[in-house]
């Protein structure tokens, strides 16, 4: 498939141009690498939205409450090293386990959430928007502690600064009891533990959590730790796991280890059937199968970044659905990936709904040159 070109002489032919102008995108070979390899078909991509309908799932999980303060800066101050901003507006968006519950429900999933939130006005507006999302909230409502908000100041694009309010104590077993109650009376294809290690999960609540799963239920964690440690691997024995690269490095105090290497030993430590590691913009690799038998790699889908913030929930919220309805792994994570891809393209924390998906699968499809 090569060309060859005969020269007079008299024009020089730099070789290093010719073969920059002809770089393979890796990118599209990848993908395409995956496809054929489990035959997938853009046609399967998008048969498969279609067997969502009316899975059952169950989330439980922190809820955090994202605020984007948007501002523009005045100045800094000339006594003291204060930079000031002027307030323009304050946009409020629903996030942690309880973006991973909506993102499950506009794919076509029936959602139930089970959450702690404080007594306070974000309850009420927690509340209120899964009402009007029409998913059952089991809202475990503690006075001493507030709903876990982050409150990011964004001056010029950029975020300046992040007001955290917080109480990280883990919650106390008459909570923990109650979550485990929610579990067995509610029947579900899937159970997902969204761990964000604001309370609920730690090291004595999360075992107790995991057995109170049924056996035949489908179960599913992820771990998406900004400001604190979480630890992937004390969710033994689950159908998938999501961590993020960081915190498979850290729980199994690995710094210098190969990608694929670092899954097989994360997968070993879990128990686990399946494991998709977050890479951020480099994508996702995922590994499947005992000893890690089976492994790939997708690269990012997102086209204009605008925030990558909830990115990995949507991946676990069409991965999830997608395995639970037949797929493999890779052909699940592909619609997960395409989800993450489409979540980036947004400015706040917001559903991912199935025709944003099929138009990023119209992408791919244009992309690939697939006719």
């Amino acid at each position: 498939g090569g060309e060859m070109i005969f020269t007079p002489g008299d024009v020089i032919y730099s070789s290093t141009n010719l073969i920059n102008e002809n770089l393979p995108n890796i990118d599209k070979e990848k993908i395409l690498n995956v496809m054929q390899e489990n035959n997938i078909t853009i046609d399967i991509l998008r048969k498969n939205l279609s067997k969502f309908k009316n899975k059952k799932i169950h989330v439980i999980g922190d809820t955090i409450i994202d605020v984007y303060t948007r501002a523009s800066v005045i100045g800094g101050q000339i006594k003291t090293p204060t930079l000031s901003v002027l307030h323009q507006k304050a946009d409020v968006y629903i996030g942690g386990a309880a973006i991973v519950a909506q993102h499950l429900k506009a794919a076509g999933a029936n959602v139930t959430f089970t959450t702690i939130l404080g007594n306070d006005e974000y309850k009420n507006f927690v509340i209120k928007k899964f009402k009007e999302k029409k998913i059952k909230i089991n809202a475990i409502i503690l006075s001493t502690r507030p709903t876990t908000s982050k409150n990011a100041i964004i001056a010029g694009g950029h975020r300046i600064l992040k007001i955290d309010k917080v109480d990280n104590q883990p919650v106390n077993k008459e909570v923990i009891d109650k979550i485990c109650k929610h579990i067995k009376d509610n029947t579900s294809d899937c159970v997902v533990l969204s761990d964000f290690r604001h309370g609920i999960f730690h090291k004595g609540s999360i075992g107790k959590i995991s057995k109170a799963i049924p056996n035949k239920t489908f179960k599913v964690a992820d771990s998406q730790v900004a400001t604190r440690w979480g630890n992937i691997t004390d969710f033994k024995k689950f159908d998938i796991v999501f961590p993020n690269e960081r915190e498979a490095r850290f729980c199994l105090a690995d710094q210098d280890s190969s990608i694929s290497s670092l899954c097989r030993r994360l997968l070993k430590e879990s128990k686990c059937k399946n494991l998709v590691l977050k890479l951020g913009e480099k994508g996702i690799y995922g590994v499947s199968g005992n000893n890690a038998k089976y492994s790939f790699a997708l690269p990012s889908f997102t086209n204009s970044l605008r925030d990558a913030v909830g990115a990995g929930d949507s991946l676990l919220a069409y991965t999830t659905l997608s395995y639970l309805t037949g797929s493999k792994l890779a052909e699940a994570s592909m619609l997960g990936s395409l989800a993450a891809g489409a979540a980036c393209e947004f400015d706040g924390n917001i559903p991912v709904t199935q025709k944003k998906i099929l138009e990023k699968i119209n992408e791919l499809n244009n992309n690939l040159n697939f006719k």
